[in-house]
């Protein structure tokens, strides 16, 4: 029998229901190989991945998006109509206005919710659990969609060897509802410092950098990152959110049944697992199929690990995120 912590914070919010899309197109290490100078070994032994899923034409962020939040709608027995509101993490969304979230929305036929977007990369899903549970907690909502969806494939440049292995497409998505007094988020943790925009950026976006004919001559609209320095900057980060949840908890490591970081590179996965000392046995990992699927990488983790029983009712999982902004997430969640 799992272990049922008791904690002075009460539960305000729990997961009733997940879904996750990927699109069915693979892109192996042995086609980057024809692609750009690199290889399968290199890429695994700096990264850990093997393959990422990459968006069809004539799909969108909004699709992988919609399909998710289906399932996750179905799995939780609720009709879309019932949903109050919507929040989509994505730094890809469909265009720049409206926003995906909207767009989702009617996709999925929520016509009563509100919706919007969250930017905040790879940490953004984690920012909208900790907005959701907020929300119910007010009494503001009763059921809460948060997505993360990402098509990363059409901002980065298949032409640059240390962006063009990470990034692959997906999305997944989360029901939140109040809480029976038993499941729900135990605590949440944000962080954010702009200091370090520009060690991991989109350029030939936005009012900075409009598209222009020279931008896109000098190859502008694609993600652009120094590596060493977010590596870094990734591993203290992701090591000091999942210690402060923990430790604002009363917890530690050896509580969690589950750790589901970012899937971003497994070097920082075994970093973080080694901070807060839960043995990678517990540790979810599933980068070596997905890549970095940025804001999709958490949601669709926590769906794979519950339908393949790694995360059954009572289990406490430690979820935690780092992304562009630069920004850092953390929440503790049983299931």
């Amino acid at each position: 029998m799992p272990r049922i912590l008791r904690l002075n914070n009460p539960l305000h919010a729990m997961i009733t229901g997940t879904g996750c899309a990927v699109p069915g197109r693979v892109l192996t290490n042995q086609d980057l190989e024809k692609m750009v100078d690199t290889s399968d070994e290199w890429i695994r032994e700096r990264t850990g991945i093997a393959e990422r899923h990459i968006i069809e034409e004539g799909r969108y962020t909004s699709d992988l998006c919609a399909e998710a939040a289906q399932r996750a709608l179905a799995e939780a027995g609720v009709s879309a109509l019932d949903v109050d509101l919507i929040s989509v993490a994505t730094v890809t969304g469909d265009m720049g206005f409206p926003s995906t979230g909207c767009i989702v929305q009617e996709k999925i036929g929520a016509h009563n919710a509100a919706a919007f977007d969250i930017a905040a990369a790879c940490s953004g899903f984690l920012y909208g659990l900790s907005w959701a549970e907020a929300m119910i907690a007010a009494g503001k909502a009763r059921t809460v969609l948060v997505i993360g969806g990402e098509t990363l494939s059409r901002i980065t440049d298949y032409q640059d060897r240390t962006t063009a292995v990470l990034f692959g497409d997906g999305a997944g998505a989360a029901v939140l509802q109040p809480s029976d007094g038993r499941r729900g988020i135990l605590g949440s943790y944000l962080k954010s410092d702009g200091r370090f925009g520009r060690l991991l950026y989109l350029d030939g976006m936005g009012t900075q950098y409009p598209p222009t004919h020279e931008s896109i001559d000098q190859r502008a609209g694609y993600i652009r990152m120094e590596g060493r320095e977010v590596f870094k900057q990734a591993v203290t980060a992701m090591g000091d959110a999942a210690e402060t949840v923990l430790q604002r908890a009363g917890l530690t490591g050896a509580d969690v049944d589950l750790l589901i970081p970012h899937q971003a590179n497994m070097r920082i996965i075994d970093a973080t697992a080694r901070r807060v000392k839960v043995p990678l046995e517990r540790v979810f990992v599933n980068v070596d199929r997905y890549g970095n699927t940025s804001a999709a990488s958490i949601p669709i983790a926590i769906d794979e690990a519950r339908r393949s029983g790694r995360l059954g009712p009572g289990k406490l999982a430690l979820l935690v995120a780092f992304g562009s902004g630069l920004t850092w997430a953390s929440a503790l969640v049983r299931f």
